[in-house]
């Protein structure tokens, strides 16, 4: 996928997105595997734990992955559990109004279009209005199948978001590698019964099966059979 001028992403040894194995389908998270939306997470999100009091660059270490009442209610367990569902509402508001630095992942628009004809969800925490809203503005495909935060009763790390977009595309756990960047998602992912395929700073620290910087050079291939499988990245 990168071409002769744009050097290919590098891994760790051992730690290449082909040592994955062979798979049936991709469940793919959407902030920071596929979308870097970390500036707007971070001013809603500093805002919100100031104006409760909380020391905000530690409110940001549960933020990503969870749905945002799972993160309050990390960060104030003893808080009754529908006033974390109403603020997560205005804090979703919020975040869907601002745009400003959502960026795509480096190689993700061309990833997500090699992978078009082959099967894969999106699997997020962001509700339908929010995902749209980044996907678009990071200019990037939003696939078919998506299971979002109104599809789910409980949110990463539980498994049940990864599970629901298996099912949806007819795939077991086993036969599903999930996409992922977060402590919550790769532990989601691993409860579900998935490999995990880590993308970016985040997602080395969890130990995912295998682990690539960014998209650039994530090149996925399908035989006669339909098994797909993670082509070797190209050291630049």
């Amino acid at each position: 996928m990168p071409s002769s001028e744009t050097p290919a992403a590098t891994v760790d040894p051992g730690s290449r997105p082909e040592t994955i194995g062979v798979f049936r389908a991709l469940l793919l998270d959407m902030d920071g595997t596929l979308v870097n939306s970390d500036a707007v997470v971070e001013r809603v999100w500093r805002s919100w734990a100031v104006g409760h009091g909380l020391d905000p660059d530690e409110a940001l270490k549960v933020v990503h992955g969870r749905q945002g009442y799972a993160t309050m209610a990390v960060l104030l367990p003893d808080r009754p559990m529908e006033q974390n569902h109403a603020e997560n509402r205005q804090l979703l508001a919020q975040e869907t109004a601002d745009l400003d630095g959502v960026v795509p992942i480096a190689g993700a628009p061309a990833f997500m279009e090699a992978i078009a004809a082959l099967p894969h969800a999106l699997v997020t925490s962001a509700n339908a209005a929010l995902a749209t809203a980044r996907m678009n503005a990071a200019g990037l495909r939003i696939p078919d199948t998506r299971i979002t935060a109104e599809c789910v009763g409980a949110s990463k790390p539980d498994p049940e978001g990864f599970r629901k977009g298996a099912a949806e595309l007819g795939f077991a756990p086993a036969d599903c590698v999930v996409l992922e960047d977060s402590e919550a998602g790769i532990a989601a992912a691993r409860a579900a019964g998935m490999r995990v395929l880590g993308i970016g700073p985040r997602a080395a620290a969890f130990a995912p099966d295998a682990h690539a910087p960014d998209l650039t050079g994530v090149d996925v291939r399908a035989d006669a059979t339909g098994a797909l499988a993670f082509a070797p990245v190209r050291q630049g």
